[in-house]
Parts: C-alpha cells; structure tokens; sequence
C-alpha cells in the first residue's frame, strides 16, 4: 500500500497542507517544533484511527479551529486500485472515519488495512516508561494481522473497566455480578496470553538477527515475557485477589499487568544499556516489527522514522539506510533537521525521493 496524496486541515500545527509523495522515501525537513512529527502523526491517524502522541482526540485539532480533516489517497500495489481513507472531527463530537466514503461502524475493522511501523524518539518509553508502553507495542503489532486478537483485547478491557468500577462500590457489588466480569477478563486473558506468547516466540529471533546487523559488537539481546498466566489458572488468581482488589479498588491480577522484560547481554537494558545501545534496541525492534507484519499480513508496511538518527554513529547510520533501502521495504518517510544531510543521505542511497521543506506548520511542497 503506497500513500499517494495526503490532505491536512486543521490537525496540531498543520493548518492546511496538500502533499504528493514518492512511492519510495519522503523527507521533511526543518528546525524542530515545526511540525515534521505533525505530519508523521497524521499519516499515523489514518491507519490506527488514533494519534501515535496524543490519546486526547480534541487535542489534535488546532487551537483557533472548530475540527480537523485528513484524507488520504492511498493505491495498492498488489491490484493497483485507489483507495480513500478519511478522518473528521468537530469538537464535542464524535470522530469519523471512512473508506471509500462508506463510514465504519466500528474502527477496530480499519485495523491493519494500512499496516504501518513509526520509529520515533518517543519509542525511549519502550525501555524507560513502565509495562504499559511494552504491552502497547504487543497489542499494535498483534492488532495488524489478528482481528481475533484485537476482538479479545477489547472485550477484556470492557470487563476490566466493569470489575473496577464493581470494586470501588459502596456498599460493595454482588460477588455473582463480580463473577460475570471476572469470567469474560479469564477467558479473553488466556487467549491474548496464548497469542503474545507465540508472537514473541517468532519475534524475538527476528529481532536479534537484525539487531546483530546493526550493533558494532557481539551483544546478545532479548524479550521475555512476564505474565500472570504462567503462575497458573488466571480465574482462579483472580477470583483469590478480589478481597484485596477491594480494598485498593482496581484488579491486580491479569493480561493487563503483562510485561516484557527487554534485555543486553543479560542485564536490564534500561540499566545497562548506552544512549548508542538502547537507539540500536529500539531500532531493531521496530524494524524487526515492519518484517513481522509483513510477513504476517502479506502486505509492506508504510515505514515512519522520526529523527532516528540523532545520536547514532555514522557506521549504525550507514546500516539502517542500507536496510530500508532494500527493495523489501516500501514508502519510507523521514523527518530530520539537517537539509544537507538528508540531501547526501537521497544521493547516497539513490533511491527515488521527494523533500518537503517544513517551517511554521506550513509544508512547502518538493524543493
């Protein structure tokens, strides 16, 4: 799937912009706070129907605007159809999203139509930031192949929201009503538990391989995942943690509490690892996660890199442009401060591009 022509009304900083892309790599250049990552961000929106950085929907819209508008225009390469997809919002109201101008009755069907990877600065949250951030990544990379999966996360989450709201009652909740609850979080947990496990199994060697292409050393890397579910039958665990859960008003045991623990050489990485080192983590994961998904989907995902290689050596630099410049990958998009650096980076790899010249959330179209 290529993204052809992109439309932005009114989306963060953006106020109008119109934009024709390469099939190849995309360049958007100018001095931070411009809105680079706006953009990313909206090409973002389209295939998650959710901003990558803001979780607040009415927070995308720019501040002196009533709503925000994106339409994309995208062809696919397998049949070579067209495809629209577009996205509104007014302010106290709710969003829409379409597909060929037919509204979804639900957005989670758009899941994995437009797969997509973005490698950012934010992802540091991977290795910083608590379990959340990790099961996230989980959840985004399962969610693009497996509407299964997506269909159990959302049913657990509901029952979740429900038993926590049950605890905090007073005088409490019914213990049978409770149960209800309890049942649906045990029966959607141990299938998203079963699935994040065998997609971890396949994952993890495609990580490293790709991690020891880009690291300058020998340095073993890993994934382990940590869950409830593997000290036993996750009912039974939570069924014996409701008194508790009462007293503290949220659940303590479940998928929701799952996490991975991210390793270098054997030890924590967020505690051993370098600036260098954890850029190269991050890098291999994610492009470990545009191969999953390809390979997963059928399909080459749109491949997002946000100011990536600041901080990274000219040699990691080097093997990361020769990776996404292979003909496996698709349309890339690259954000980076430095004109004359992205132009040498163009010419170096001689891949067909375009650069687009940003500056006060105005896109100047190709320079």
């Amino acid at each position: 799937m290529f993204l052809e022509r992109f439309s932005i009304i009114n989306f963060k900083n953006i106020k109008q912009a119109e934009l024709a892309f390469s099939h190849k790599m995309n360049c958007l250049v100018g001095q931070n706070g411009v809105g680079k990552t706006n953009v990313l961000d909206a090409i973002y929106y389209l295939s998650f129907c959710k901003s990558a950085l803001n979780s607040v929907d009415s927070q995308n819209i720019c501040h002196d605007a009533d709503f925000f508008l994106l339409q994309g225009h995208y062809l696919d390469s397998d049949t070579g159809r067209g495809e629209d997809i577009s996205c509104g919002l007014k302010r106290n109201h709710r969003k829409i999203f379409k597909r060929n101008g037919k509204e979804y009755n639900k957005l989670s069907e758009h899941i994995g139509h437009v797969p997509l990877v973005m490698i950012s600065p934010h992802d540091i949250e991977l290795i910083i930031g608590g379990g959340e951030e990790r099961r996230k990544f989980m959840d985004i990379v399962i969610s693009q192949y497996d509407s299964d999966y997506l269909y159990e996360e959302i049913k657990y989450k509901k029952a979740l929201k429900q038993r926590n709201a049950l605890l905090k009652q007073d005088p409490p909740a019914d213990a049978d009503y409770i149960s209800v609850y309890e049942n649906v979080m045990a029966q959607s947990g141990e299938h998203i538990h079963t699935v994040r496990q065998e997609f971890l199994n396949d994952f993890t060697p495609l990580m490293q391989s790709i991690y020891s292409q880009l690291a300058d050393s020998s340095e073993s890397i890993s994934l382990d995942y940590v869950s409830n579910c593997q000290s036993g039958q996750l009912l039974r665990q939570i069924q014996e943690s409701r008194m508790k859960d009462t007293i503290l008003g949220f659940s303590l045991c479940g998928v929701h509490r799952d996490d991975l623990e991210m390793t270098l050489g054997g030890y924590p990485i967020r505690r051993e690892g370098s600036q260098g080192q954890s850029k190269t983590y991050l890098a291999a994961l994610k492009l470990a996660q545009f191969e999953f998904i390809k390979m997963k989907s059928g399909q080459i995902p749109l491949l997002l890199l946000d100011d990536i290689f600041d901080k990274l050596d000219a040699s990691r630099v080097d093997k990361i442009l020769k990776l996404v410049s292979q003909d496996s990958f698709g349309q890339i998009f690259i954000t980076d401060t430095d004109r004359n650096y992205i132009s040498e980076m163009v010419n170096h790899t001689g891949m067909d591009a375009r650069i687009f010249e940003i500056s006060g959330g105005t896109v100047i179209n190709e320079i």
